[in-house]
């Protein structure tokens, strides 16, 4: 019965929900693209090339703990993007026996939520490295070093994937197909 109230008072603002939607899936998907590709990337792809230019480790360092600060934007859109979300599957017209729904559905929980909240704790919580660097507790630095690392390495191993999901998701909710 709150159901189908809800959907009933969520029906005339159906376009601008999924306006919101469409507004957060753009700022989620694309906010950090630009200092990943221009500034994480090649800060990263030096340091590996010269390990023990203090230079570019310093570079590696400032890059990595902007990007954690940088990544805020998207870790705003995304709970904002399941919500809007969740709402439109309330008031709109599709259903879970729609494929491209469910489909779509299946990437979102399968594969955003796990990478989000790996990178939420990567980057806010027990892997943010600016809090590790002024922490003074145990070896920082041998924890800044693995914080780091396991931060790469899920970008290295996240990115691609969110790359082709993410784009595989906004062909379903475009085209939806059948």
């Amino acid at each position: 019965m709150f159901v189908e109230q809800l959907s009933a008072a969520l029906v005339p603002y159906y376009l601008q929900i999924k306006f919101f939607h469409v507004a957060c899936a753009m700022i989620w998907l694309a906010s950090t693209s630009v200092a990943y590709i221009n500034y994480l990337l090649p800060a990263i792809k030096a340091w590996q090339r010269a390990p023990d230019d203090e230079r570019l480790l310093r570079q590696r360092n400032i890059a990595m703990e902007r990007f954690d600060q940088g990544v805020v934007l998207e870790h705003v859109a995304f709970p904002l993007l399941l919500l809007s979300g969740l709402l439109l599957l309330t008031a709109g017209p599709w259903g879970l026996a729609h494929f491209w729904l469910g489909l779509k559905l299946c990437i979102v929980v399968l594969v955003f939520l796990p990478i989000e909240a790996m990178d939420y704790w990567l980057s806010h919580f027990g892997g943010n490295k600016r809090a590790i660097r002024v922490s003074g507790q145990g070896d920082v630095a041998l924890s800044y070093e693995q914080a780091i690392a396991h931060h790469w390495l899920f970008l290295v191993v996240s990115t691609p994937v969110i790359s082709v999901t993410g784009l595989l998701v906004l062909y379903l909710a475009v085209v939806k197909p059948v």
